[in-house]
């Protein structure tokens, strides 16, 4: 088991979580309230598998975890381009929301590769 709160993953991640709910607020009114929620929901399961992952009985399960966040991001980052196209969206925003989705997602990314690492592919020992 790991503690998420000592992860760069999963503070990035909440710090996008925040920042999406943000934007999103901005959003108009009406028309879009299945978009807003679909992106908070998206960006907020990122932080939330990362913490459901670091409860994982073992290293692979919990690179598992990690491969549903970086889905989480990627459903997410295509809701951000929705947005953009909609208009509902302005050009910075957008940029810097697209841009801290895909550092999110390295950090992920890169946290997995290193829990894949710890593996020597006999079993399934917590590293």
């Amino acid at each position: 088991m790991q503690d998420f709160r000592k992860l760069r993953a999963w503070r990035q991640a909440l710090a996008l979580a925040i920042n999406v709910r943000k934007a999103v607020a901005r959003f108009p009114r009406h028309g879009y309230a299945e978009l807003k929620s679909q992106m908070t929901s998206a960006a907020e399961s990122i932080v939330h598998t990362i913490v459901e992952g670091c409860g994982a009985a073992s290293q692979r399960e919990f690179a598992r975890f990690l491969e549903m966040s970086i889905k989480s991001s990627m459903e997410l980052e295509g809701q951000l381009l929705m947005a953009r196209a909609y208009g509902i969206m302005d050009r910075s925003e957008f940029r810097s929301r697209e841009e801290e989705t895909i550092d999110v997602r390295r950090a992920v990314i890169n946290l997995r590769k290193r829990v894949l690492a710890t593996l020597d592919g006999s079993d399934d020992r917590d590293a």
